[in-house]
């Protein structure tokens, strides 16, 4: 018997060629046996080929029937068959809670010297074509096999003929609707059988992954539109979760177009939402088509001592569907520049009223753009209720600051900007009475940070001003939770992202225990490392649970619940 050895990553295969009985004539030719030793070798090196391996890193969602969640490639150089692949769920993956692990083929390409690392020739699954978003596109993928209610241990049998060089194939994911969305599931690509011999795995991402559940809270096609964008998230004094975000008909391209303010509203905690309502639309007004009188980018508050609700939104009117940001004019009246609208709910987010025009009482008519630091506002301790807000002044400069309320809602004011060149920021009150305006600077790489003691009159920097938070110039969500709201019982602030200095991915939750000084790298939760448009807005569930709403890489409004301990272990 001879025994050749071949190692593949760490692991060791050892392959044997039995001699039965002694044979004269082989041994009396050694050329001979060396011929036959060393096409046992080489037969075993190249039908074993290397197959490369990329786990994601994205939101599971609940109501998808094909989750991605690993690519492999089989670069086919000797090898016939794909006889079987062997997938093991962790040891804390509650089984229950899958419906069905499924594998497909994507077919192949040409290959490319440049692209051994391409590990899908298209996306399988789109979060953009509409009413396309839950299930694996038929015209991309093959299901080569579907096995329904898994074991920890799922073997695929397919026994599939390859064809030379590049094959892809990935692994879906289906959770039964009554999954919980605080599941993990962690798994791994055990082994795969080519000729039925074992494979060589080049895993090209990190191992062990926890993939965390989502809800598609508003996917493209929703409602007729085909895009929804800019979150925002609040819970209630009751415990109601109330989601904003613009509803954007006819594209995803910001005003001015055909967008009004849509409302998803939860009342278990994120599990379930209701029919979307539209608290802010302007139609045709003043006899022009809905696409020059869009309203968009909102930003949300709940008054703390009331219930009231506030929402604040950009109105655009006959821009004649220019972009905003570059069009809207000096002025006060709606035919010159863009107008500062809000709407109000006495009845926990269920109705809303009539458009209020805010616009006279804080715009300076210098000013060509003033709108709300998209996402949410604050009630301090005092009562005062605060929106961030940005605004291009007469040089046409971008500057971020607030406004705020000291009646309910009834009268509103602006003193001076946190910082120029700046644009979407998040409020949060860090101490009495102590501001933090955390900014998107239009200079890239990190964020800006200032606080203010006495309502925008004055602003400080703050110490981790352009050091802590990375960001490619988006916008980024930021609340602080005391420590008597919160399980933990430390006073926190919590901030996400995309986490990454270019590039819209990578979405983050970070914790700081410090009042913002330091944002640890073992306080964060990686939620979705794919590409997306990176918006965010954060909001407590409860004591133990922070809720994301989100721009996902899987649908344009995500939501996903994270355990404070998760974040702070």
């Amino acid at each position: 018997m001879f025994i050749f050895y071949r190692y593949c990553g760490k692991s060791l295969y050892i392959y044997t060629l039995k001699v039965c009985k002694y044979n004269r004539n082989i041994m009396k030719k050694p050329i001979l046996l060396l011929f036959l030793v060393s096409w046992c070798v080489i037969f075993s090196v190249k039908a074993a080929d290397t197959i490369r391996i990329r786990e994601t890193q994205i939101p599971i969602l609940i109501e998808r029937q094909d989750n991605v969640l690993f690519y492999f490639r089989v670069n086919a150089s000797a090898g016939q068959t794909l006889n079987e692949v062997k997938l093991d769920f962790g040891e804390e993956v509650k089984l229950q809670d899958i419906q069905a692990v499924k594998l497909y083929y994507g077919g192949t390409r040409r290959q490319q010297p440049h692209d051994e690392n391409v590990l899908a020739p298209v996306e399988y699954v789109s979060s953009h074509a509409e009413g396309k978003t839950l299930a694996a596109n038929p015209s991309y993928s093959v299901l080569k096999a579907v096995v329904k209610k898994p074991k920890r241990k799922v073997v695929f049998n397919i026994d599939q003929s390859l064809l030379a060089g590049p094959n892809f194939y990935w692994i879906s994911l289906q959770m039964r609707p009554k999954a919980s969305l605080l599941t993990k599931v962690t798994a791994s690509i055990a082994a795969i059988t080519i000729d039925y011999q074992p494979a060589c795995l080049h895993f090209l991402s990190s191992q062990g992954v926890e993939h965390r559940m989502g809800i598609g809270v508003r996917h493209a096609g929703d409602n007729g539109s085909a895009a929804f964008r800019i979150p925002g998230l609040v819970t209630t004094n009751k415990g109601t979760l109330l989601g904003v975000y613009d509803v954007r008909y006819n594209n995803s391209a910001d005003l001015q177009e055909h967008v009004e303010i849509g409302l998803s509203r939860s009342t278990n905690g994120g599990k379930t939402w209701e029919k979307m309502r539209i608290p802010l639309a302007f139609g045709e007004t003043g006899g022009l088509p809905s696409g020059q009188n869009g309203v968009g980018d909102p930003s949300i508050l709940v008054d703390a001592k009331t219930n009231t609700v506030w929402i604040v939104a950009a109105w655009t009117h006959g821009i004649g569907n220019q972009r905003a940001w570059g069009n809207s004019g000096q002025g006060m009246d709606m035919n010159q520049t863009a107008q500062l609208v809000m709407t109000k709910s006495e009845d926990d987010g269920k109705t809303w009223s009539a458009p209020i025009n805010v616009t006279e009482q804080v715009k300076d008519p210098s000013w060509y753009f003033l709108l709300q630091g998209p996402g949410r506002g604050i009630t301090m301790e005092d009562g005062t209720l605060v929106f961030p807000i940005q605004y291009i002044d007469a040089k046409r400069v971008p500057n971020a600051g607030i406004m705020y309320s000291k009646d309910r809602g009834n009268t509103w004011k602006i003193n001076n900007y946190a910082r120029t060149n700046t644009t979407e920021s998040q409020v949060a009150e860090i101490e009495p009475g102590v501001l933090m305006l955390n900014m998107r600077d239009n200079r890239g790489g990190s964020r800006a940070v200032s606080v203010t003691r006495d309502l925008g009159k004055t602003w400080t920097e703050h110490a981790s001003s352009r050091k802590a938070l990375p960001e490619p110039v988006c916008m980024a969500s930021l609340i602080h939770v005391k420590a008597e709201h919160n399980i933990l019982r430390k006073d926190l602030l919590l901030f996400s992202n995309p986490n990454t200095n270019k590039g819209r991915h990578h979405i983050t939750i970070k914790a700081s225990l410090d009042g913002g000084l330091t944002w640890p790298s073992e306080h964060q939760v990686l939620l979705d490392a794919g590409n997306g448009w990176g918006y965010s807005c954060l909001t407590m569930i409860d004591e133990e649970t922070v809720g994301i709403l989100y721009e996902s890489s899987v649908a344009h409004m995500t939501f996903q619940a994270v355990k404070l301990k998760d974040l702070i272990r």
